[in-house]
C-alpha cells in the first residue's frame, strides 16, 4: 500500500483520487494515482475482486469521480457499496488537511431483487429508504494522510512506525462511524481504500491577541477564523469531538447503558491549542447515565423517566467507569441534572450507585436551579467545588520536538438529560478555564491575565462552542442545541429565545415521529437475514400509527366541531350537533392521549436496548 516512504516512521496515506467506471456487469473502483490500484464489484452478487488486465475491457457506461469508499453492506437482495461522492476540505488537525463528508451514495449490487418474494420485495424498500437516511448523516469527518480519531495525548504515546500501519488500523475503533462497513474491504486487504469516518465535528479558531482585528466567518459546520496581532503571537485553537459507535441512536430510543456499560451519546471533545512552539489538549467527555432507564415518547412534551431496576446495575456502572479509568486516568464525574420530578429521581439512582465507586469523584451540580436561564457566571460554584481535582487532572503541553511537558492525568464527565445542552455550557466554561491555564504556562498571558479579558477574541471563543454544540446536537436531536446564547454571550437574548423555541418544537416532531432504524443497520447492530422474519410487518393498532394518523383525527374533529359551533347562532338546532361533535372530538383527544406511545413511531430493527 502506498505511502510516504519506506522508513520505519513514514506515514500511510489512503488513495485520494478515485475514478468510479459503471459498466453493465460490474462497477470499478480505482485509483487515478495509481491506475493499477482498484478492485471491482459484481452488480449480480456484490462480489469483490481485485484488479487485473481484464477487469476494466470495454467501455464503461458512465465514469465519475468519487472521494472515497465508505463501506459495504449487505441487504436481503444483495450488496450495497458506500462512496463519498463530494467533500469539501474544512482545515488542517496537526498541519494534515481534513475533509467533511458533503455526499454519499450507495450503489445497489442487488440484481437478485428480481427473485425475491413480495414480502422480500417490500422490506428491501424500506431498508433502501434507511440507506438514504444513511446518506444524509451529518456530521462526518476524515484525512487522507493521518488518523483523525486519536486525540493528541494518545498519539505522542504510540510506538515509533505507528503510522505507517494502514489507517483503519490506527484508528480508535470507538469513533470510527463506518466500523461495521468495512469488514469486507478489510477482508479483501484493500486498505488503500479504507477510510475510516469520523462523527462528530471539528472545528477551528484562530485567536491572536492585539488590537486590531480582521475577522472572517463561515458559519454553519465549517471553520471561524481570526486574526489578531500581539507580540507576534497567534494561536489555533481546534475543537475535534469524537462520537462513540458502541450505542449509537436517536435522542429518546438510545438513553442510558446498555449492560456492557456502554452509554449513549457518548463524546470525547479535545480542544487542541497551537501557539508558537507549543502544543496543548485538553480533553473532557460527556455520555449518558450510566444506569439502565429509558424515555419512551407518548407525544407529550416531555415524556416521563423510567429507572429500570436490576441487579446487573452495579456491574453496569463498574464496567463503565473501569472503562474510563484505563483510557483517562482519574475521573470526574459532573452531574447536571435537576434534583427534583423524574430528573430528581434519576439523579438520586446515580449518586448511590457512584457512592460505590471509590476511585470515581462525583459531583452532583443543579443547573437550573443554580443557573437558571442565564446567570452563566453561576458555574463558578461548580468550578469551586472541582477546583482542586480539575487542575489536578492538567492538560497535555508538548514542545516544538514532541516532548511532552505536562500529561493530563485525568478527564472530567459531564453529563445531563440529553448531554446537549447544559453539558454543552459546562464544559464549554472548564475550556475557558484550562485556555488561560495553558496561555499562563506557554507565558502568552500573565498569572493575573486570562482569555475572558480580551473581549473580541472571547467572543470567537465562545462562537466556536456554540458550533461545536449546534452540531453535538444536530446528530444526536436532530436540532441546534438550546441555550446557545449563553455558550456564546454569557446571557440569554430575544433571538436566542425564538430559536430556541423552533428548536424544542422540531425536537419535539423527531422525537415522536421519526426513529433510529437506521442507525441500528449501518452501526451492524441489527443484522439483515432472509431467515428472520420481517420486521417492518405491524400488527394490531400499531398499524395506525404515526403522525397522519393523529393529526387528521384531532384536526378533522376540531373541525367539524367549530364548523357546528359556527351555525349554532344561525340555527339553534345546531346547538345538539355542536355538543355531540365536541364530545366526539374531546373522545377522540382522550383517545389519543391513553394511547400516545402507539401513535408515536419506534425502532422496528432493534426496539429498545
Amino acid at each position: 500500500m502506498e505511502t510516504e516512504s519506506s522508513s520505519s516512521s513514514s506515514k500511510f496515506k489512503l488513495y485520494e483520487q478515485l475514478e468510479l467506471l459503471e459498466f453493465k456487469d460490474k462497477y470499478v473502483i480505482k485509483s487515478l494515482e495509481y491506475p493499477d490500484q482498484g478492485f471491482s464489484i459484481d452488480r449480480s452478487d456484490g462480489n469483490i475482486q481485485l484488479l487485473n488486465d481484464d477487469t476494466c475491457s470495454g467501455s464503461p457506461c458512465q465514469t465519475t469521480t468519487i472521494y472515497g469508499v465508505v463501506g459495504t453492506i449487505r441487504l436481503l437482495a444483495g450488496i450495497y457499496v458506500l462512496v463519498i461522492t463530494s467533500q469539501k476540505e474544512v482545515g488542517t488537525y496537526l498541519g494534515f488537511p481534513v475533509y467533511r463528508v458533503m455526499s454519499m451514495k450507495f450503489l445497489s449490487c442487488n440484481e437478485a431483487l428480481k427473485n425475491s418474494s413480495y414480502q422480500e420485495k417490500k422490506d428491501e424498500a424500506h431498508f433502501m429508504n434507511l440507506l438514504k437516511i444513511v446518506e444524509a448523516t451529518p456530521g462526518l469527518y476524515y484525512s487522507y494522510e493521518t488518523d483523525i480519531t486519536l486525540n493528541l495525548q494518545r498519539r505522542c504515546k504510540l510506538a515509533e512506525g505507528w503510522m505507517a500501519k494502514p489507517t483503519w488500523k490506527q484508528a480508535d475503533p470507538r469513533f470510527v462511524w463506518n466500523k461495521n462497513l468495512l469488514e469486507e474491504l478489510i477482508e479483501y486487504k484493500l486498505d488503500g481504500f479504507i477510510i475510516p469516518l469520523l462523527q462528530g465535528n471539528i472545528l477551528k479558531s484562530l485567536i491572536p491577541y492585539a488590537f486590531y482585528l480582521i475577522f472572517v466567518c463561515i458559519c454553519g459546520c465549517d471553520f471561524g477564523v481570526a486574526k489578531l496581532k500581539l507580540k507576534d503571537s497567534l494561536a489555533t485553537i481546534t475543537l475535534v469531538s469524537r462520537r462513540c459507535n458502541r450505542r449509537l441512536g436517536t435522542r429518546m430510543w438510545r438513553r442510558g447503558a446498555n449492560f456492557e456499560g456502554d452509554t449513549a451519546n457518548f463524546i470525547e471533545t479535545e480542544q487542541l491549542l497551537e501557539i508558537e512552539d507549543f502544543r496543548s489538549s485538553l480533553l473532557q467527555i460527556r455520555g449518558s447515565i450510566p444506569l439502565l432507564w429509558e424515555q419512551i415518547v407518548d407525544l407529550s412534551y416531555k415524556p416521563r423517566l423510567k429507572i429500570i431496576n436490576h441487579e446487573e446495575t452495579p456491574k453496569i456502572v463498574e464496567r463503565h467507569f473501569s472503562d474510563l479509568l484505563q483510557r483517562y486516568g482519574e475521573v470526574v464525574a459532573v452531574d447536571l441534572t435537576d434534583k427534583h420530578g423524574d430528573e430528581g429521581q434519576l439523579n438520586a439512582a446515580y449518586a448511590a450507585e457512584m457512592q460505590k465507586l471509590p476511585d470515581v469523584r462525583y459531583f452532583s451540580f443543579d443547573f437550573h436551579r443554580i443557573c437558571g436561564n442565564s446567570n452563566f457566571d453561576n458555574l463558578d460554584v461548580l468550578y469551586d467545588q472541582i477546583l482542586e481535582e480539575f487542575e489536578k487532572q492538567g492538560y497535555l503541553l508538548v514542545d516544538a520536538e514532541g516532548n511532552i511537558i505536562q500529561e493530563q492525568k485525568g478527564v472530567i464527565r459531564s453529563n445531563c438529560i440529553d448531554c446537549l445542552d447544559r453539558t454543552n455550557v459546562t464544559q464549554s466554561y472548564l475550556a475557558q478555564k484550562s485556555l488561560s491555564l495553558q496561555l499562563q504556562r506557554i507565558g502568552v498571558l500573565t498569572p493575573t491575565e486570562c482569555i475572558s479579558m480580551f473581549n473580541e477574541e472571547y467572543l470567537k471563543f465562545r462562537a466556536l462552542w456554540a458550533e461545536h454544540g449546534d452540531e453535538i446536537s444536530l446528530e444526536y436531536a436532530g436540532t441546534h442545541a438550546l441555550k446557545g446564547d449563553l455558550v456564546r454571550y454569557g446571557k440569554q437574548t430575544v433571538s436566542g429565545l425564538i430559536k430556541d423555541g423552533m428548536s424544542a418544537i422540531s425536537r419535539y416532531y423527531l422525537n415522536n415521529f421519526h426513529d433510529g432504524d437506521a442507525l441500528d443497520l449501518i452501526s451492524g447492530h441489527y443484522t439483515v437475514n432472509r431467515n428472520n422474519p420481517s420486521p417492518f410487518q405491524l400488527n394490531g393498532f400499531e398499524s395506525f400509527s404515526y403522525l397522519p394518523m393523529a393529526s387528521a383525527l384531532l384536526i378533522g374533529g376540531l373541525t367539524v366541531t367549530s364548523i357546528s359551533v359556527h351555525q349554532v347562532g344561525r340555527n339553534a338546532q345546531q346547538y345538539l350537533s355542536s355538543v355531540v361533535w365536541a364530545g366526539v372530538t374531546a373522545g377522540v383527544l382522550a383517545m389519543v392521549k391513553a394511547n400516545g406511545r402507539q401513535f408515536c413511531s419506534r425502532p422496528r430493527l432493534c426496539g429498545l436496548r
